[in-house]
Formats: C-alpha cells, structure tokens, sequence
C-alpha cells in the first residue's frame, strides 16, 4: 500500500487547482503550511476566507474592492472624466503601477470570445454604457489586449459610445501584439498611453 495522507493529498490538490501550480509546487506548499506555526496556518486560511466573502465588484467601475466604492473610484482626486477600459482587474494593477494615469477604470470581465462561449451579454458593457449616460465622461480610452478578442471587444463597444460624442481612444501598439497587458513593464504601458489613438 502506497504512503498517503488523506488531508494532506487533499491540501496539496487545492494547491494544484490553483493557475501556474504544478503537482511538486503544491506538494511543497502544502508541506510549507502543514510545517509552518499554527499561527500562520490560522492566519492563511482567515485571510483566504475573508478575501473570498468581502472582496466584491465596485458598484462603478465593477473592479474588485473590500468596499461599495472601489480606492480609484473613491478617490475624488481622480479624473472621472476619462474612463480606461480594461479586460481584468489585474490589468488595473499594470496601469496603476505606472503611476502617471489620472483618470478612472471600467472592467468587462472578459472579452467577446464566440469559441468559448462569450458573448456581449456576459461582459459589463450596460454598466459601461450606464456610466457615460450622464455626459460628464470625454474619453474613454480602450485598454483592452491587443488580441482578435480585444480588437473586436474594442469594435463592439466603440460602436455604442461613439452616437454619444464622446472620444473614444486605443492604446497605442507599445503593447506588443498577442500579448497580456498584466505582464507588460511600466515603460511599455506608458508610451501605449501617450500614443493613444482615437478610433
């Protein structure tokens, strides 16, 4: 009979569910948090469980947040005037790493995708729409990856916001082609932001 430990195979297969962990890596962190004070072990699985049951979607921007408002939206030194169009929460976290972007964000949650099933429907564009409806927004500048998806998930939204006059502007191609705005340097996002073109 091979050596197995129930709760232990269990842990290390959580750990292996998770995006990038491969079977060795859960095994050693599965070893890691067995091994590690009971302090620790308490205070990994509270902050797991609070992250899971407080963190939720800004009731503006839909990014995630421990509050109604997220930081960015709750900041009254941001410019509300221009709204940046992302794809993913992480890629709230690329922009903001620059720390030269003054305005404010909009994440869809994904991108138009037909072969996995994704239409419009599914992304948070109403609530981009419901936003813009009362004319205090002058730009809003497309920041989605630079992919089929993202160009055509810019095309369809674009479509609705340009009637209402507002300026409608595409990351420039700082951004590399095929690439994920969540891995790119500060330096690349920058000039994407200062090359921006309006489409």
């Amino acid at each position: 009979m091979a050596y197995s430990i129930t709760s232990l195979n269990e842990l290390t297969a959580q750990f292996e569910k998770l995006p990038g962990i491969g079977k060795k890596t859960a095994q050693r962190l599965a070893f890691y948090v067995i091994t590690a004070p009971e302090e620790y072990a308490e205070r990994f699985s509270r902050a797991l469980i609070d992250a899971r049951s407080k963190i939720r979607l800004c009731s503006c921007c839909q990014a995630l947040s421990d509050g109604e408002l997220c930081p960015v939206c709750g900041d009254p030194l941001r410019d509300k005037s221009i709204i940046c169009v992302v794809s993913d929460p992480r890629d709230i976290l690329a922009f903001e790493r620059t720390r030269e972007f003054k305005g404010v964000y909009h994440v869809l949650h994904g991108v138009i995708s037909p072969l996995d099933g994704i239409g419009p429907e599914k992304l948070k564009v109403r609530e981009l729409l419901a936003r813009l409806s009362d004319g205090s927004v002058k730009e809003v500048i497309m920041a989605t990856d630079p992919t089929v998806e993202g160009e055509a998930t810019a095309s369809y939204i674009s479509r609705f916001i340009k009637p209402m006059g507002i300026k409608i502007t595409r990351l420039a191609y700082g951004v590399p082609v095929g690439g994920n705005l969540e891995y790119a340097d500060e330096v690349t996002l920058q000039r994407a932001l200062d090359g921006r073109n309006e489409i």
